[in-house]
């Protein structure tokens, strides 16, 4: 059995026992939520702050990076296409 497959497993087993009590179960959950309401409360904020900075959203920024990305991508492949068409 290869290493990932029992890292899995394992994990696997660790959640069940650790979802096996109810109680447990509610209070992960719960945090879980707590959490996630945090996280967005914190999202609002700093979008609040971008704003009064004058400073373009993050998604803004998001999509910028994934254009960059997107430009680097299609210039190493147009300079694989020229390394193999130059003469040696």
């Amino acid at each position: 059995m290869s290493f990932k497959r029992q890292l899995a497993e394992g994990a696997q087993r660790a959640l069940e026992r650790l979802l096996s009590d109810e109680k447990r179960a509610a209070r992960l959950a719960s945090a879980i939520g707590h959490v996630q309401r945090g996280k967005a409360a914190l999202d609002r904020s700093q979008e609040h702050v971008m704003r009064a900075l004058g400073l373009p959203p993050k998604a803004d920024f998001k999509a910028v990076s994934k254009q960059l990305a997107s430009l680097k991508r299609r210039m190493r492949e147009l300079n694989e296409k020229l390394e193999r068409l130059e003469p040696k």
